[in-house]
């Protein structure tokens, strides 16, 4: 990972999130997650550069140092600066948080460094005795030890046992909660005047280290030697050793061109790492003092290392960002067995089987690593692939690639059955272009210099030549069967037969990583750096899977039909019709070598045989449904605990909604599912629920929506009366032609006041006299006199006619031929419409399994459909139903 930026000053690992904290020559400091290459915060309070930055081990802290003569203390987690520490009269150049005590060291250009205690916001040690700028300071990983170094061109090393001492006795900042912690002190620790200007003799100087020509720009422990490593001015890294009671150089590290800005231990090998002005980043070998290799940028400076304290990561800071790196990958070489099972793996310099079965891990033979610095580890001189030979039943044979030097091979040929060292033959080796890979029971095939595919036999003996199809192929893998290759060329996989030179096919795959083959050839897997394909033998696209961060591994289960595979954080499964789902999460990567039902065997970066048990009960389901196993379905809804809304949005997706109706509880999920399967029943009692629960009614009209689909008007007037929606209500009475509850309505709206509704109700149910009244009662005197003359009412219109006459308005016309508006007769009057038939799906008819599980559900929430349609929910429409005010 790579960032682009001012120049980086200071940086510093999170110890457990995948986070890197930069401090900025701007002023900002920058929290960037290097997995997926974003910024997740920003902070920009110092004025000038900030040169130092470092995350405590525990807290959600950051501290940091800038050229503003200010440390200040962030919370990333509330995103803002907690306090100040002021003291420093020059640019501070480094800061660090004690691995346990509430301390912060900080070195400064102004020939001091000072150890404060963070809690209690205060100075507790000045460090004197520099007589130049302090360029570092740094705690050691374990021990009461500071190291130091400066301009003045030394390098000291301070013993802090007596301020441990002193401040466990007083008790400074100890048993405090964090939020105590937080809290300003009410002045107290504060260093005299006397102190700040002479220092103090709680720390004591324990060695003076000279030998360096020019100032000395950074120092740094040994995690666990007593050891030293000192970078300078006079462009040399020197390594030194320590005693009780002294400390010497041990030798001088030669080859950087300019001053050297930073210099570390690797954490978990024995190497050196420095960077230097000149534009590099040099490896030294600790034990033998040498450079083993040099990183260049073109034009930026390199200022500042970090080392993740858990993790094998690197970060260098230069003039325009700062890079993540490793110095070598961490995915051992290893290969199973389709015969046996047994996993062949390298570790170390040493070729390894292990078997599953009696989880027995057995040498077989010691490899010879090619280079120049062949015996040094940890700069990426291991093996970076390994094949087994399964077409050969009698006899083991592997081939070892490492990328030294261009590219080599090593073949190990070993007899199968008692695999030891004693049984195997001296290794042929040869140079080669990518790895090797076995095409026959005798054969293997090779990618030379001139980009050929050399065919060779057991005895490293070439038996033929052949030109691959096209000019950029930069890598093989296994093609499934013998006497087939795939190509890697640039971003297609190219399946090729080496016996008639023909392509058989071909696949677009960036960035191919490798192959995995089904145990009967039928499928391959291809894993690239961000996503998976999946193809039949002929390389014909079955389906493709992208990824937001990097592959890792992956391997086809026992059956042929699931890929399991692994990203940095998940192992995750893809179906080979598209369908995929994350399986479990991971503390830290894995490489899967192999796949049993629940069981998953796997290398761990150290090169240990692991084995974790993982769930794929969801993809199994999914292959049911998809084969169209619906027994195999519906005992699965059964037995195992599916749930979540990932597989329910799946069971809708892909149209059956009634399978997930079984297993879901959930009501608002359970009523949904329920009106998309059409199931009134189901969906009847969980609108029950809801509106027990919830206190609103919003579920009984989707209900009644539904319901009216499948034309049972019976749960539709349910529905209708749970929402008081009144005109629904009397138009669902005129269809049915149930003039009683038609009265009943009209009585409602007269009780309501609601015109409308009353002149509505009376149309529907042909009352002329209750329209003339309704008009009159509304003001409508003309309106009513029209309809009472036209309907043979004398008697209204005479008596609305001197209504008219007395208000001084002019009596409307009435039009000859007028006939009564009689409502239309209902075509059916029974107590329910025949209901349109919801297509009953094939996974209901191997047996209803709902109806057991839907009468619990009722039971145990105080519900059941058929309680409610027995009690006819018309019925209970009596007088005291009838206050809707």
């Amino acid at each position: 990972f790579s960032s682009k930026s001012a120049r980086v000053k200071g940086i510093a690992f999170h110890p457990i999130r995948p986070w890197v904290c930069v401090s900025l020559h701007n002023g900002v400091i920058q929290l960037w997650d290097y997995r997926v290459g974003t910024v997740v915060d920003r902070f920009d309070e110092h004025e000038g550069p900030v040169r130092g930055v470092d995350f405590h081990s525990k807290e959600n802290l950051i501290v940091s140092g800038g050229d503003d003569y200010k440390i200040k203390v962030w919370d990333y987690k509330l995103r803002r600066c907690l306090f100040t520490l002021l003291g420093h009269l020059d640019y501070i150049r480094t800061v660090q948080f004690h691995n346990e005590h509430p301390w912060v060291l900080s070195a400064s250009d102004d020939q001091t460094i000072r150890l404060w205690n963070w809690q209690v916001r205060s100075c507790m040690s000045v460090l004197t005795g520099h007589n130049h700028y302090v360029m570092c300071a740094a705690f050691h990983p374990r021990e009461d030890l500071i190291v130091s170094a400066s301009l003045d061109q030394t390098v000291r090393v301070w013993d802090t046992t007596g301020l441990r001492k002193k401040q466990s006795t007083s008790g400074s900042g100890l048993g405090l909660g964090f939020d105590d912690q937080m809290r300003p002190s009410s002045g107290q620790g504060g260093l005299n005047m006397q102190a700040e200007l002479f220092g103090t003799n709680d720390v004591i100087v324990k060695y003076v280290l000279e030998g360096h020509d020019r100032g000395v720009n950074w120092a740094s422990f040994h995690p666990t030697l007593p050891l030293l490593v000192s970078a300078a001015d006079d462009r040399q890294v020197k390594l030194w050793r320590m005693s009780e009671t002294k400390a010497w150089e041990v030798d001088t590290m030669r080859g950087h061109t300019n001053n050297v800005s930073c210099v570390m231990f690797h954490p978990k090998n024995e190497l050196i790492v420095s960077n230097s002005e000149d534009r590099s980043i040099r490896i030294w070998d600790m034990s033998k003092r040498v450079g083993v290799q040099t990183f260049r940028r073109e034009n930026d400076r390199f200022w500042i290392l970090a080392a993740h304290r858990n993790q094998n990561l690197l970060a260098a800071g230069h003039d325009s960002g700062m890079i993540v790196f490793k110095l070598e990958r961490e995915r051992p070489a290893h290969d199973v067995s389709a015969s046996d099972g047994r996993l062949y793996y390298v570790k170390g310099r040493e070729l390894l089987v292990h078997d599953y079965a009696t989880s027995r891990e057995v040498p077989i033979a010691n490899l010879k690593r090619p280079g120049q610095y062949a015996q040094t580890d940890g700069i990426g001189n291991s093996p970076r692939f390994l094949a087994f030979n399964s077409y050969n039943p009698t006899e083991g044979n592997v081939l070892v690639y490492s990328t030294v030097d261009g590219g080599n091979y090593e073949l190990v040929n070993f007899n199968l059955n008692t695999s030891n060292s004693n049984n195997t033959q001296e290794g042929k080796r040869g140079t080669c272009v990518g790895p090797a890979v076995f095409v026959a029971r005798n054969r293997f095939a090779i990618l030379d210099k001139n980009r050929s595919i050399v065919i060779k036999n057991l005895q490293n003996e070439t038996t033929k030549k052949v030109v691959p199809p096209s000019a950029t192929v930069d890598m093989l893998f296994n093609g499934g069967t013998a006497g087939r290759l795939l190509l890697r060329s640039e971003d297609k996989l190219i399946l090729f037969e080496t016996q008639s030179r023909r392509v058989l096919g071909e696949i677009t795959a960036p960035k191919v990583k490798m192959v995995s083959w089904t145990s009967d050839g039928s499928k391959v897997a291809v894993v690239c750096k961000y996503g998976v394909l999946i193809a039949d033998r002929n390389m014909e696209q079955l389906c493709s899977v992208s990824e937001t961060v990097r592959m890792k591994s992956g391997a086809w289960d026992s059956s042929n039909k699931i890929f399991v595979y692994t990203t940095l954080n998940h192992i995750k499964y893809c179906l080979p019709n598209g369908d995929t789902g994350i399986i479990r999460t991971l503390d830290a990567p894995i490489y899967v070598t192999k796949v049993h039902k629940t069981q998953l065997y796997c290398l761990d970066r150290e090169g240990k045989a692991r084995v974790l048990s993982i769930d794929t009960t969801e993809a199994i389901f999914k292959l049911a449904l998809e084969n169209k196993k619906y027994g195999q379905v519906m005992e699965m809804v059964r037995r195992s605990r599916l749930c979540g809304k990932a597989i329910i949005g799946y069971l809708q997706k892909k149209g059956f909604p009634e399978v997930a109706l079984h297993f879901v509880k959930e009501p608002r999920t359970r009523f949904n599912l329920a009106l998309a399967c059409g199931n009134i029943e189901v969906a009847m009692e969980t609108a029950f629920v809801l509106e027990q629960e919830e206190g609103n009614s919003d579920c009984w009209h989707d209900l009644g929506v539904e319901a009216l689909k499948q034309g049972n008007h019976q749960v539709v007037e349910m529905a209708y009366q749970r929402t008081k929606d009144f005109d629904r209500l009397s138009f669902l009475y005129l269809l049915s032609g149930n003039t009683e509850k038609l009265k009943k309505m009209l009585k409602i709206s007269e009780m309501r006041g609601d015109i409308m509704g009353r002149y509505q109700n009376a149309m529907f149910l042909g009352d002329v006299e209750e329209r003339v009244k309704v008009l009159e009662a509304s003001g409508n005197l003309g309106l009513a006199y029209v309809s009472a003359v036209s309907h043979g009412l004398e008697d209204h219109s005479e008596r609305i006619k001197e209504a008219i006459e007395a208000s001084g308005n002019e009596v409307p016309e009435v039009a000859p031929g007028a006939t009564l508006l009689q409502p239309p007769t209902p075509i059916m009057r029974s107590d329910n419409w025949p209901t349109l038939e919801v297509e009953k799906h094939t996974l209901e008819s191997l047996g209803d399994m709902g109806d057991a599980e839907n009468d619990n559900y009722a039971e145990a929430n105080g519900n059941g459909s058929a309680a409610h349609l027995e009690a006819d929910p018309s019925a209970s429409w009596g007088e005291e139903e009838l206050d809707f005010g």
